[in-house]
């Protein structure tokens, strides 16, 4: 099978090289595909001629993306249709890679791919733009929401409280936002499984779920360390993007299709943490 996957240098980009590794592998990075320039990426995808793509590339900045939407539109949005367009040139699969905050986080139950969609920034729009995009302009898709993701290569919560531990007595992480932290390595195993069954859109995370706290408590036992985490509220923290208080995925599609449910969130933060 011929993959190709976007956003190479990612975290998720650089997992999905190592679970891919025995297939014809073609990892595309920024440098190699400007996937807002649409010519680029029509003539990029019928020289491949994929398999299945993997649309890993993304822009991240979930704050920045308020104050400058339009960065936001141009790769999540743009640049997904972009591939889309693209691969329903050529007859490919593509599997897109969406968001957690597509939902408004106002439930108290996990969220069902079903479930209608209302994002709460700027972020999340963008991301549902994406999907909207695909859902459109191409029958052979895979769209996966995932959420709270961290691996070896990009800024994640699992360095950034790992380095805090290291330089304060003392860390204040909230606690009135709830979802399922979700390993790089462990959903790359999983996109995989999925490659290949029905087409739709899935929820794929780690199992069970948690507050930010709750995840840093698990950071710091782990670490060893003595740096005391205290809880605090989302408002003790001023920043751009509204986040959805409770954006748990329930991973009712993943269960049907017969894919193997992810270990539990503890499990695999573990292994990577060694």
């Amino acid at each position: 099978m011929k993959v190709v996957v976007t956003g190479a240098n990612g975290m998720l980009g650089k997992d999905l090289q190592r679970v891919f590794a025995g297939d014809d592998l073609v990892a595309l990075k920024r440098d190699d595909l400007d996937i807002t320039n649409l010519n680029e990426s029509l003539k990029t995808i019928k020289r491949l001629q994929p398999d299945i793509l993997i649309h890993s590339a993304a822009y991240t900045d979930v704050d920045n993306s308020e104050l400058e939407p339009e960065q936001a539109y141009a790769v999540n949005g743009l640049g997904t249709r972009n591939i889309a367009m693209s691969c329903e040139e050529v007859k490919c699969p593509v599997m897109y890679i969406s968001s957690d905050y597509v939902f408004d986080g106002t439930r108290s139950e996990p969220y069902n791919e079903w479930d209608p969609v209302n994002p709460v920034n700027q972020y999340g729009l963008s991301k549902l733009m994406g999907e909207n995009f695909v859902k459109s302009l191409t029958s052979r898709y895979y769209i996966v929401r995932t959420s709270w993701l961290y691996g070896s290569n990009g800024h994640n919560f699992v360095d950034t409280i790992k380095r805090l531990l290291t330089e304060k007595d003392e860390i204040d992480v909230v606690d009135d936002q709830r979802g399922s932290p979700t390993y790089t390595y462990d959903l790359a195993i999983a996109l995989k499984d999925l490659a290949g069954r029905g087409y739709g859109t899935y929820h794929v995370t780690n199992s069970s779920n948690c507050s930010w706290y709750e995840f840093a408590v698990e950071i710091a036992r782990l670490s060893g360390s003595s740096t005391i985490v205290k809880p605090t509220t989302s408002d003790k923290f001023k920043r751009p993007a509204k986040r959805p208080a409770f954006s748990i995925l329930g991973n009712t599609m993943l269960k049907l299709e017969g894919v193997n449910e992810l270990r539990h969130w503890k499990d695999a933060l573990k292994e990577y943490m060694s």
